[in-house]
């Protein structure tokens, strides 16, 4: 019974932060996301750098990408939408 007690004023501790408390993780957050953000920017620039490599690569030897794109294209259904990402989650 006693742990009930105690779960419950811990809750309500959570529950009651303060304004002070509210802003600091509020900034944290922030902060930790745009350093996130800068990471990713960071992984899809080399993922970039690799991919033209490649292509310059498959041009150099005489595959033409844009043909194959168009293609690629007149083969997808029309019609055929993809699902809301709420729907995949």
């Amino acid at each position: 019974m006693a742990n009930k007690k105690e779960e419950k004023a811990a809750a309500a501790e959570t529950k009651e932060m303060t304004k002070d408390e509210q802003v600091g993780f509020h900034k944290g957050s922030l902060t930790v996301l745009a350093k996130e953000r800068q990471e990713l920017q960071r992984i899809l620039g080399i993922v970039e750098q690799l991919m033209q490599m490649h292509l310059s690569e498959l041009k150099r030897l005489g595959v033409d990408l844009s043909k194959e794109a168009a293609e690629a294209v007149k083969a997808a259904k029309p019609g055929e939408k993809k699902p809301p990402i709420d729907e995949l989650l």
